[in-house]
């Protein structure tokens, strides 16, 4: 039912996007709000607190929902649930609009309006960007987002479906994810009260849940695109992002695509550790990633390798149930 289930709301996404301003998103974020409010007290307990009312407590209500429906109605229901709560939370059509915007800019040569659309899109200042930076960030945040749009979100599916716990892998997913980035958010803003202890539970959170889904997409990258120089470019360069898990997902993409990525998110060479000497490491730490210089011609290439890893997780989505079927 799994397989069925993500090939229904692929193709439903691909048919009808899930607006941006739909009652799922608005409904999530004044439950997260409301949470924040009323939970995070301040204190580390309170925070943990938090985070799990608000991101548990609706996947494990998917999870209820979903076999609620199975033994009242039966399977056609849970499915249509499941595919539902797929719909919501799986998809490339929820960002892919910025990317085609920003591309279709680069291409025909207006850089003023591709800076505008990206700025918009991750909602910084990016007018002093050369265009090679410019295209640099949109794969950067193209693959970063189809990871946790997509890639993450089948492999926490998948999980919580062998557990018997339906779609509640993916709401855990992208719930956590938005609550990583909600909660710094109005940190930053002011616009809400939100203790560092709350903030500090997101993000630790996040790198947990995010930490077997990032090397899972890593290891896919690999797959589809060039594997020895993915697995180099992991090993090797990965830890010197800021951010373990986002390293490893951009890493592996730099060696697949033979591009490269991360000037920008790249530790600080003084923050990069190594085992030769200290000269050495410095002078490795603070050269860029190897690649070719991004440009708006590696946007095509981007994408034809974000379809493959699709393909590749039906793939093994179908053996495993042939095989349990078989079996």
């Amino acid at each position: 039912m799994a397989l069925f289930a993500i090939v229904i709301a692929l193709l439903l996404e691909q048919v009808r996007p899930l607006a941006a301003g739909n009652l799922a998103t608005v409904g999530l974020r004044h439950w997260v709000r409301a949470v924040g409010q009323n939970v995070d007290a301040g204190g580390v307990s309170h925070g943990w607190l938090a985070w799990t009312l608000a991101v548990v407590a609706p996947a494990l209500a998917a999870a209820a929902v979903g076999r609620l429906l199975d033994w009242l109605v039966g399977w056609p229901l849970a499915l249509a649930w499941t595919v539902w709560m797929l719909y919501l939370t799986l998809g490339f059509r929820q960002f892919s609009h910025h990317f085609t915007g920003i591309r279709d800019a680069l291409e025909a040569g207006d850089d003023a309006r591709a800076r505008q659309l990206l700025a918009r899109w991750q909602q910084v200042d990016v007018s002093a960007l050369p265009r090679s930076d410019v295209a640099r960030r949109v794969i950067e945040h193209s693959v970063l987002a189809a990871h946790s749009h997509v890639f993450g979100v089948l492999l926490w599916f998948c999980l919580s479906a062998m557990l018997g716990l339906g779609p509640a892998g993916a709401v855990l997913f992208r719930n956590a994810e938005f609550a990583r980035r909600y909660w710094p958010h109005k940190a930053r803003t002011g616009q809400q009260p939100v203790s560092p202890a709350l903030v500090s539970a997101a993000q630790q959170a996040w790198q947990a849940v995010n930490w077997l889904p990032a090397r899972a997409t890593a290891l896919g990258m690999a797959m589809v695109g060039s594997f020895e120089e993915a697995i180099e470019v992991w090993r090797n360069h990965a830890h010197r992002f800021a951010d373990g898990n986002d390293g490893v997902v951009l890493a592996a993409t730099a060696g697949a695509l033979g591009v490269r990525l991360g000037d920008n998110a790249l530790k600080a060479p003084s923050a990069v550790e190594g085992d030769g000497p200290l000269g050495t490491t410095l002078a490795a730490a603070a050269q860029p990633l190897p690649g070719d210089a991004p440009s708006p011609a590696h946007f095509s290439q981007v994408i034809g390798l974000l379809w493959r890893m699709v393909a590749l997780w039906l793939l093994l989505l179908v053996l495993l149930t042939l095989a349990r079927v078989v079996g």
